[in-house]
């Protein structure tokens, strides 16, 4: 990369220096110099580059690089920026890169534009890479249908690995990366693989069917991507054949599609945890309050009760101001440590480590962890409030209040998220907001219940 680079340890990452110095040259209206700073380049730097810069920068960059645009990096940018740079491209630019695009990246680009634009796109791809994008997109999306590509090697399984490679050398239509051979029978039916290091340590007159792998693990093309990247994940998959509703070989999904879906998967959890979007960084500011704005109004609501259930004991606490001091201790831990549950067990279900098989094994974990945590932090807080304030049945009062709640924030932080996923709710999405209710109300109603009965 060069000059994108910014030291050793960020031999990959764009430089601030760098993007500025993009950024001026942009500002000076010379687009020579600044196809000559951004042109070494690898796609998926500029792509990165393309979405560092704001909206005007953004523009003017495309409309420098025009000319020479490689179409990979438009596969690499985050979707709002993809489609604000596809309307600054227009129909004949976009299938002139669709054309050159593998099928599943060609897919990406088109698969969310307007009906209309679409159309024009499709109607200037070329004929023979257009049946093949259109049946694409006729998979519902998130499917290994819109992630497999069309380009394999496929072979018989009577062919020898010299009539294999031969084929190889004298095919003008080969992918442009692949790792296996498949080989299939009659009916087109994937019953093995090849892996290229093993064809090539072969002799020639040896039938592919004698040195296959016939353990292939095949991907229907409706599997939803999470259960693929599980797929590849379990078994170290490099690659793997996808096929039709009759077995018939029809595609090939590669590692480093996959590598996007992992990443994406694990980005919208974490994403969802928070309340907001995938795209926040890129999106208008009315966008991202509009998208932010829904779950804070849930928030409130909870908080509201949260409050009301204060509201039950104002009595208490008019005759304790202590009480208001310590009582967001209470329901602060309880929070932080839900969370921490929460967040053990959302990813866990995301990775299918967390399962129907070992959930009361992990209830019990998080019981007995909940009541070890519970009784250090109880003993802590029990005597801080007692050297505060000098009471020391204030100090068994918030020490057993905060042992309730460390033993509920536990056990919510796993039960929530079992719960919404088996009503086929995204964990991700709204555990959060149950395991803070559930925490607040607990603590406060544990702290202020025991203050009535004990302190009062």
């Amino acid at each position: 990369m060069s000059e994108a680079t910014a030291g050793e340890e960020d031999v990959y990452v764009l430089s601030d220096d760098f993007v500025r110095d993009v950024q001026a040259r942009l500002d000076g209206d010379s687009p020579d110099d600044v196809i000559a700073l951004v042109e070494k380049l690898h796609a998926a730097d500029l792509a990165d580059l393309v979405e560092l810069l704001g909206p005007v920068h953004r523009k003017q960059l495309i409309a420098a690089l025009l000319p020479s645009l490689d179409p990979a990096m438009l596969s690499g940018l985050d979707e709002s920026v993809r489609d604000e740079i596809v309307g600054i491209l227009g129909p004949d630019r976009i299938a002139a890169a669709v054309a050159e695009l593998e099928t599943d990246d060609a897919v990406y680009l088109v698969e969310d534009l307007d009906p209309e634009t679409r159309h024009a796109v499709l109607a200037a791809v070329p004929e023979e890479d257009r049946a093949a994008l259109v049946e694409s997109l006729d998979f519902p999306e998130g499917t290994a249908g819109r992630l497999m590509q069309r380009d394999l090697i496929a072979v018989p399984e009577f062919w020898t690995i010299g009539q294999t490679i031969d084929f190889l050398r004298e095919s003008d239509d080969l992918p442009d990366e692949f790792y296996e051979i498949y080989v299939v029978d009659p009916a087109h039916r994937a019953v093995g693989t090849v892996p290229l290091n093993r064809a090539m340590r072969t002799k020639r007159p040896v039938l592919v069917s004698e040195i296959m792998e016939s353990d292939v693990h095949i991907v229907p093309v409706d599997m939803i991507q999470q259960d693929v990247a599980h797929l590849f994940r379990q078994y170290d998959l490099a690659s793997a054949p996808v096929v039709d509703p009759s077995s018939r070989l029809i595609g090939v999904i590669m590692h480093d599609d996959i590598v996007d879906v992992i990443d994406e998967e694990a980005e919208e959890d974490l994403l969802a945890l928070g309340g907001v979007r995938d795209d926040d960084l890129n999106i208008g500011y009315r966008q991202t309050a509009r998208a932010r704005l829904p779950w804070l109004l849930v928030n409130l609501a909870t908080a509201l009760l949260a409050s009301a259930v204060i509201g039950l004991f104002e009595a208490t606490l008019s005759q304790m101001v202590a009480l208001a001091v310590l009582m967001p201790v209470v329901a602060s831990m309880g929070g932080n440590a839900g969370t921490q549950s929460m967040t053990i067990a959302v990813r866990g279900l995301a990775t299918r480590d967390l399962t129907a098989a070992n959930a009361m094994r992990q209830m019990v974990k998080e019981f007995v962890v909940g009541n070890f945590n519970g009784v250090v932090l109880a003993l802590v807080t029990g005597f801080v409030a007692y050297f505060w304030f000098g009471d020391p049945a204030l100090g068994v009062v918030i020490a057993m209040a905060m042992l309730v709640n460390m033993l509920v924030a536990g056990l919510s932080g796993l039960l929530v998220p079992l719960g919404l996923d088996r009503c086929n709710i995204d964990p991700a999405v709204a555990s959060s907001v149950f395991v803070t209710t559930i925490t607040d109300v607990v603590g406060f109603f544990s702290f202020l219940g025991l203050a009535s009965l004990i302190l009062l």
